[in-house]
């Protein structure tokens, strides 16, 4: 099933389950798929490793290597697309919370500045779940299934993501 092939330039032979034109395939089903530039190595490669994960199951080889690419290349772009989806409306609903005015007396619309700072200064992944478990009140079990992670990761980004949000607080003499 997986050819020998030369490396470009190395020397260095590797099982490679991906023929060059099957990889300029992958490469077009990607970008028809509307999978910017930038992505489309990641996602040559996600094939590569999903056939590789399939010789190593010991299952079958599928009977078209070319044609199953291009249809696990299509089902990546569209991955793709959701996960963008996924991103843009969770920025909607944080857009939507921070102009949601509480009314306050100064010293909570200072303590509500400075978060809403250490929020931006957070890595996405990390605002993601902060967001979803203290703004919109969803319970880590909720979080991990929509956003297709284990728990173990919710509550790992959760813990470095209040701690990064406790030092800036510090910092800044808020609280």
């Amino acid at each position: 099933m997986l050819r020998r092939t030369a490396r470009r330039g190395q020397g260095d032979v590797r099982d490679d389950p991906l023929d060059a034109a099957q990889e300029r395939r992958v490469r077009a089903v990607l970008a028809l798929g509307g999978v910017p530039q930038a992505d489309l190595l990641d996602g040559v490669q996600q094939v590569r490793l999903r056939l590789l994960e399939r010789a190593a199951s010991g299952r079958e080889a599928p009977r078209d290597v070319s044609a199953w690419a291009a249809v696990v290349a299509s089902n990546l772009a569209m991955d793709w697309h959701r996960a963008k989806r996924r991103q843009e409306q969770l920025g909607e609903r944080l857009a939507a919370l921070r102009r949601l005015e509480h009314p306050s007396g100064e010293d909570t619309s200072l303590l509500s500045l400075a978060v809403a700072q250490g929020l931006d200064e957070l890595p996405d992944t990390q605002r993601q779940v902060v967001v979803l478990r203290f703004y919109a009140d969803l319970p880590v079990r909720s979080i991990a299934e929509e956003l297709g992670i284990p728990e173990g990761t919710v509550k790992s980004r959760l813990h470095t993501a209040v701690r990064a949000l406790r030092a800036r607080l510090h910092e800044d003499e808020v609280v």
